[in-house]
């Protein structure tokens, strides 16, 4: 049985990856000092320790005793405009946490890693679906600070022979099929679930930021992808790393656009509620559509979604709110699992 360490398995995507591992038979050590993640989600059948990355001793001790074959790496703060106002919170955590991370692997011989990366690694796309060899262009800093962690893995490859699977990730979404753990952040921005709290009463209306672009609706158009999806890439992505595979990098998404009012007349339908809409002016820095081409990833590791109905995406996510409405607080504390 090979043994995963999880970095940041606390989280939303992080703890989906958790579960799937679990349920093909990995055995797994997650590590997450809990400033975003939450201690409920993790499976109860993973070996916990809660702690920083930027801890060295900590990580050693932590290879040293659990004979890791292999890092899944999630651990980032990922809100887009507090990284533009708070540059310093995110070159100390994300790179150099990541850094001192790496530094325990090599020390450790450990030489497998997947890497939670961005679709914000492109900015402004010249071109949809983007491509993996599209232009690298980060508007804002959280994707910055992705990509000199992309950059440096290429370099710790070729130096250490560090083996790596960098993904950049598009609009993950959705809940795991239990219902027993979804997305819950303490301040959110993601769409679909800014557009539930709505349908349950805890937001008055869904704010539409744009009803003037160059799209089929004037709305914004995204691409959506099921965290289980995403949970399932990642698996898919240490096989093939521990089989011998090189280093590279590759999208995820579903390669299907949805544009907001698209996600708000899904929402409507799958929960039966009214969902109030105030139209808004855009906001700055925001691309008409963002798609991903996930090619790559379908030819190199085999793996395509298999959610790409966005009412499925949809109704995965409203079982998990409508069951847990604050999130992991209250009613998530009683979980069975």
């Amino acid at each position: 049985m090979k043994n995963v360490l999880v970095v940041g398995g606390a989280g939303y995507i992080g703890s989906h990856t958790v579960f799937e591992l679990i349920e093909n038979d990995f055995s797994v050590v997650v590590v997450d000092d809990l400033s975003t993640g939450f201690e409920k989600a993790i499976h109860k059948d993973a070996k916990f320790y809660k702690g920083n990355i930027k801890d060295e001793e900590f990580l050693n001790e932590i290879f040293k005793k659990e004979k890791i074959d292999g890092v899944i790496h999630f651990a980032a703060f990922s809100q887009v405009g507090e990284s533009v106002l708070n540059p310093l919170k995110y070159y100390e955590n994300n790179v150099y946490g990541t850094m001192c991370l790496l530094k325990s692997m090599i020390k450790n011989n450990v030489n497998n890693i997947v890497f939670s990366s961005t679709a914000a690694v492109y900015g402004e796309p010249k071109k949809v679906p983007i491509e993996e060899t599209d232009e690298k262009s980060p508007t804002n800093c959280y994707g910055e600070t992705k990509l000199a962690i992309e950059n440096m893995l290429k370099w710790f490859n070729n130096a250490y022979g560090l083996n790596h699977v960098c993904f950049r990730y598009f609009n993950a979404a959705g809940a795991h099929k239990s219902g027993l753990i979804g997305e819950a952040h303490s301040f959110e921005t993601h769409l679909i679930p800014l557009v539930l709290k709505v349908a349950l009463k805890q937001k008055d209306y869904i704010s539409i930021f744009g009803t003037d672009y160059n799209t089929k609706d004037k709305t914004a158009v995204r691409d959506y992808v099921h965290v289980q999806d995403l949970a399932t890439a990642h698996i898919k992505a240490l096989e093939y790393l521990i089989n011998g595979g090189k280093s590279d990098v590759f999208n995820l998404g579903s390669g299907i656009p949805c544009s907001v009012r698209e996600i708000i007349n899904a929402a409507k339908e799958v929960t039966g509620l009214n969902i109030p809409v105030k139209e808004e002016k855009r906001r700055e820095g925001d691309p008409s559509i963002l798609t991903a081409s996930f090619l790559k990833a379908k030819k190199v590791l085999n793996w395509e979604p298999k959610h790409k109905n966005i009412k499925e995406i949809i109704e995965s996510a409203y079982l998990w709110h409508k069951n847990n409405p604050e999130g992991y607080v209250v009613k998530a504390m009683s979980i069975n699992y």
